[in-house]
Order: C-alpha cells, then sequence, then structure tokens
C-alpha cells in the first residue's frame, strides 16, 4: 500500500465517524437534491435533453484535435492572444510573463478549478502577486486556508456559524450576522477589489471552435466582473472544454444548470469574443486565452478513459455518491474528487500513488446514471482498478490461482483459509471478512458424488 493511499484510508475514518461533518454534508446536499429534482421537471423529455448533450461531446471527442485548431484560429481573428500550456509549469511560467507585463501587483479571479489544478493561487504568492477570489465560497475557503471542498460548493463543508466564526477572526465582523448580511459584506469588501485589479482570471465552462468565443456561466456576477472591469482579461480553460458552436450552448447550459444547481438556466451567462473593439466602450484592452493540456492528452490517447474528457463539472456525480457523502471532498487529496475525481485524478498525478482513489467507490452505478454526458463512470473506475493491479505480485498470483479451477484444486481449504487470511484485510479493508473455504472444493465435491 503507498503512502498515500495509507493517508486515505486514515483520513476516511476519521472523516466517516465525523458525525457533525456528515450532519453538514447531508444537510447542504439535501437542499441540491430538492432543487435538482424541480429543475429536472422543467424538461418535458428529461432523458432526450441529456442524450442530446452527451452527443455532442461525443463529437468533441472524436473530432477534438480539429475543434482546437479551429478555436486557435478564430479566436486569434477576434484579437485574442491564444497561447498553450503543456503542464503546470509551463502555463504557470506564460501566466507570469502575462502578469509581467502588464505590471500586476493585485488580481481578481472567479472560480476556476482548473486553476485549482496547476495551484496558481499559491503561485501567484511566491512571484508577491494578491489573488483574490471572488466567488463566494472561493472567497470563503481561501480566507480559511483550504481548498475547494466540492466542484461546484467549494464550502459545501461549511455551515453558516462556521463562516460567521471565519469572518469575525479575520474581518471582526458580528458573529451574530445573518447569511444575507455577510454576503453584503463581502460584496462590498470584493467592490473595492474589482474597481482597482490589474487583471482579471476566469476559466471557462466552454469554448466555442467555430466562433473562437469562451462561454462562462455563473450565479453571482464575479466571473463577469473579472472578465470586464480590469483592463486585461486572461482565461485558463483546459482543452477538453471545447465544443464546435455558440449553438450547442442552447443544449448544453439548461443541462449544465438543472445538474450543477436545479435552475432553468444559470444567472449570469456570458460569451465573451475578445478584447474591446475600437467602437466598444467597455471590456478588456487586451484578452488571453490559456489552453492547458497537463496529461489530459494522455487521457485522449487511451481509447477507454478518453471518454472522462467528456465532463462538463456539473458535480452531480459527487451529490450522489454514497462514498463522497461518507468521507467528503479531502480525503481525495485530489483537485477533483468524487467519482469523476476517482476516475481522472490517478491519471492527473502520479498514477502508482493515487490509484487507490479507482477503489473508493462501492460501484453503486448511480454516478453513471445522473451523469448528464453519459460518461461510463463504473466502467471507467473498474479499467483503472485493472490497469492498478497490472504490476501486484499478489494480485497477478490470485488472478491466476483464482482463475484456473485445477490450479485452485492444488490446494486444500486449511491452506486456502491460511492465504485467505493473509490476504483478506489487504483486499476487501479491515472491517469485513471474507467467508472460510469448505475442507473440500465444489468442483471435488461434484467429482466424487458424480462417481458414486
Amino acid at each position: 500500500m503507498t503512502n498515500q493511499a495509507k493517508i486515505f484510508k486514515k483520513q476516511s475514518a476519521k472523516i466517516a465517524s465525523d458525525l457533525q461533518h456528515r450532519k453538514t454534508i447531508n444537510f447542504n446536499i439535501s437542499k441540491y437534491d430538492v432543487a435538482v429534482q424541480a429543475g429536472k421537471l422543467r424538461f418535458s423529455d428529461f432523458e432526450l435533453a441529456k442524450e442530446i448533450t452527451a452527443d455532442i461531446k461525443n463529437e468533441v471527442i472524436n473530432r477534438l484535435p480539429d475543434l482546437l485548431i479551429e478555436f486557435e484560429e478564430n479566436a486569434k481573428n477576434n484579437g485574442i492572444d491564444v497561447y498553450w500550456a503543456e503542464d503546470a509549469n509551463s502555463l504557470i511560467e506564460q501566466i507570469a510573463e502575462v502578469l509581467k507585463d502588464e505590471e500586476t501587483k493585485m488580481l481578481v479571479k472567479s472560480k476556476s478549478m482548473v486553476s485549482e489544478e496547476v495551484e496558481l493561487n499559491e503561485h501567484l504568492e511566491e512571484r508577491g502577486i494578491e489573488s483574490v477570489e471572488t466567488d463566494l465560497g472561493e472567497f470563503i475557503v481561501q480566507v480559511a486556508g483550504e481548498k475547494p471542498y466540492h466542484i461546484v460548493t467549494p464550502a459545501m463543508h461549511k455551515s453558516k456559524t462556521d463562516v460567521a466564526q471565519l469572518f469575525n477572526k479575520h474581518f471582526g465582523t458580528d458573529l451574530n450576522l445573518s447569511a444575507e448580511e455577510m454576503t453584503d459584506f463581502v460584496r462590498h469588501y470584493l467592490r473595492n477589489k474589482f474597481l482597482t485589479a490589474d487583471v482579471g482570471i476566469t476559466g471557462g465552462n466552454f469554448i466555442c471552435a467555430k466562433e473562437g468565443a469562451i462561454a462562462v456561466t455563473e450565479n453571482e456576477g464575479n466571473a463577469f466582473l473579472s472578465a470586464s472591469m480590469p483592463k486585461t482579461h486572461i482565461v485558463i480553460v483546459g482543452i477538453e472544454k471545447v465544443i464546435p458552436s455558440i449553438n450547442d450552448l442552447a443544449k448544453m447550459w439548461p443541462v449544465l444548470a438543472a445538474h450543477g444547481t436545479g435552475q432553468q438556466l444559470t444567472v449570469y451567462s456570458n460569451v465573451f469574443f475578445g478584447p474591446k473593439k475600437i467602437n466598444e466602450t467597455d471590456g478588456p484592452e487586451r484578452m488571453v486565452v490559456f489552453l492547458l493540456d497537463n496529461k489530459r492528452s494522455q487521457l485522449y490517447s487511451d481509447p477507454e478513459i478518453r471518454q472522462s474528457l467528456k465532463c462538463i463539472r456539473c458535480g452531480a456525480c459527487l451529490n450522489y455518491c454514497p462514498v463522497y457523502k461518507n468521507i467528503g471532498g479531502y480525503t481525495y487529496a485530489a483537485t477533483y474528487s468524487g467519482p469523476i475525481g476517482s476516475v481522472i485524478s490517478p491519471h492527473f498525478k502520479d498514477f502508482g500513488d493515487y490509484n487507490h482513489l479507482s477503489f473508493a467507490s462501492s460501484l453503486c452505478g448511480k454516478c453513471e446514471e445522473v451523469c448528464p454526458v453519459k460518461i461510463p463512470l463504473t466502467k471507467l473506475l473498474l479499467y483503472n482498478r485493472q490497469q492498478a493491479s497490472k504490476g501486484s505480485f499478489v494480485n497477478k498470483s490470485m488472478y491466476s490461482v483464482l482463475s484456473d479451477r485445477k490450479k485452485m484444486d492444488l490446494f486444500s481449504g486449511s491452506i486456502k483459509n491460511l492465504m485467505k487470511e493473509s490476504f483478506q484485510h489487504q483486499l476487501i479493508g479491515e472491517n469485513k471478512d471474507l467467508s472460510d473455504f469448505s475442507s473440500k472444493s465444489f468442483s471435488k465435491q461434484y467429482r466424487k458424488n458424480k462417481k458414486s
């Protein structure tokens, strides 16, 4: 067992037995469940809507290289600077150069999981640049010195009381502030940041190849302000976020909103076509897009695992996963948690150290059932497990024996039980025991009874 697996196992046991944590998570996810059920009812044929979004993403997977080249060409025609980043280090260095050109001291940043993936804030801080999270949930975890807990809801693990105590400690606000009053405090605090920031950074929910545009959907307006108020707008986006055309947004956005928050459509949905033109008053003077690979090409080169690149980061699989709801987001020790994280995180990180995440699933299939783009998550989890087992002497030996009846019959029941005692907890955990083997195998008993 790797060191990361040992940490995961220990942390899982700790969090799963934390009743207050479970209460907070179950309360917050229950609110999500109610909203999403109502959101699904707005569709006359919800399954057909999912089929359509899945078809769009299947087309993307089939045409990914061509769509990315098309986007780059059209984005440049719109006046956007486009950079390609092979990995996190390449991205950080290129962004640092842009920020140096802009003489950046402080920037505002909207919610972006891909920026968390490369630990952008930490790298900017090392360079003396203040990066301010402007999404309310992201702002809360940044103040707390934590990472996002959930793909969509970064502060899902915190109650209103937790946030009130956090703000009191860092800003001296009243402990008895209501949720609305705390939100109002953050709004006023961030407004000055928007007005004085040199640069704004956003992610992108989708990048539209035909139009060379970036589509961003959000609920607070902070991404729109980050993109439009500073003189430079930087976009960081994974290469898998490309879609053929802006026309596809009419199908993608409602399904994303329904799965992510239960809304008919997210409150603010904007498409950015580039910096402001000569005859325009508002908007940034410069727009820069970074297309991040960071091992996505490796996933794409594998015919099985490439299907994970269809993910639109709605978070539905997390909210329905019984494992995630018991061990929480931080236990995964990765940017992407839950079922989709268990599939892709081992590949984004060191597979040998993180393949234990692929076993962090009951394989109940609920994640696959709710996925809006029909990613075969259980199949991919099993695929990862298969890859993880290839290099294990114990697993190879057991497979060799267990898959061959003649080899199984070479050992008596007592020897099998000794072997079982040696390996069962390594295979299924310490809280379960495998049943004992009979003194004689079924095949031996069958042959004996058949002769008699």
